[in-house]
């Protein structure tokens, strides 16, 4: 018993302190915004990079300048993909993502071909894959907070650096409400397994979870349609593609951790893993809800 409540305890003061750290980032400023997401890539990229590790030790042979440039290189479609909000010495940062991405793709493919002891496309592939799974995905999270356009429509009272916050902070709730309460419909009535991957995953708590992320983000837009100058329907369509999408996300992290043979991706978290683990949803829900965004919002 005294375990069980040393380890609840350990849970509970992680979660205050996630929950602090999140809010901060999110809500200050554009920078806070960015600099949490900068340490979220780079915490995402090193698991990644153990888990194909451990998958295929073959990756782990590559040269310091893959590991680290290909994290860097990621990095600069984060900045790409920022706006004019952001500027350093006068210089937008998506210009600067751009200038150091090109000169990412032209070094890193010499350096090694100078150092690497063999070239192996498998592992340019593993990498490659995590630009898309890891670097787009938080690249186009930036782009819903900086690049994102109100409505034109009269009594709407946002101001536009509300606006840049709300889908991003929609996203991550509809996200949380979703994985909260498939847990809690699925320890209630959970009878029927939804996937080996994971086995304490049922249809019951699944779908359940899905049904109630739509209903809250539904009655939270209603609530505040005035103010935000949006139908419902859009609200629903962006909390039901980060649940259907979000449980994707968290089955492909599952099966990544499965055949790594780990039971967390990470332990930056005492008692809830790593940032695979924290924001496996999220990732990639990102892309399909900016999509959605640029079809029927912009």
């Amino acid at each position: 018993m005294a375990l069980n409540v040393k380890t609840f305890k350990t849970r509970s003061l992680t979660a205050a302190v996630f929950v602090v750290v999140m809010l901060t980032g999110l809500l200050w400023n554009q920078w806070s915004f960015f600099i949490l997401f900068s340490i979220i890539h780079f915490g995402c990229w090193t698991e990644y990079q153990k888990l194909i590790g451990l998958i295929d030790p073959d990756y782990t042979t590559i040269t310091p300048f893959h590991k680290y440039g290909v994290k860097l290189a990621g990095w600069c479609i984060m900045l790409y993909f920022t706006s004019d909000q952001f500027g350093l010495f006068g210089i937008p940062l998506h210009e600067i993502g751009w200038f150091l991405g090109l000169l990412c793709l032209f070094i890193l493919p010499i350096v090694e071909l100078l150092f690497a002891k063999e070239i192996k496309p498998k592992n340019i592939g593993y990498s490659a894959l995590g630009l898309l799974y890891i670097s787009l995905s938080w690249g186009l999270m930036m782009n819903l907070r900086c690049s994102f356009i109100p409505p034109t429509k009269e009594g709407v009272n946002f101001s536009m650096d509300t606006w840049g916050k709300l889908i991003p902070i929609a996203l991550i709730v509809s996200i949380w409400i979703n994985d909260t309460m498939a847990y809690i419909v699925g320890s209630l009535i959970g009878k029927t397994p939804f996937s080996k991957i994971s086995p304490k995953k049922t249809w019951e708590g699944t779908i359940g979870g899905a049904i109630l992320c739509v209903v809250v983000i539904a009655l939270l837009g209603y609530f505040t349609a005035p103010a935000n100058g949006y139908r419902v329907i859009h609200w629903i369509a962006i909390a039901a593609i980060a649940a259907v999408v979000g449980t994707a996300g968290d089955l492909l992290e599952s099966k990544l951790k499965r055949v790594a043979n780990v039971k967390d991706s990470g332990h930056i978290m005492p008692g809830h893993g790593g940032f695979l683990d924290r924001f496996d949803s999220l990732l990639l829900a990102i892309p399909f809800v900016w999509l959605y965004i640029q079809l029927a919002l912009k």
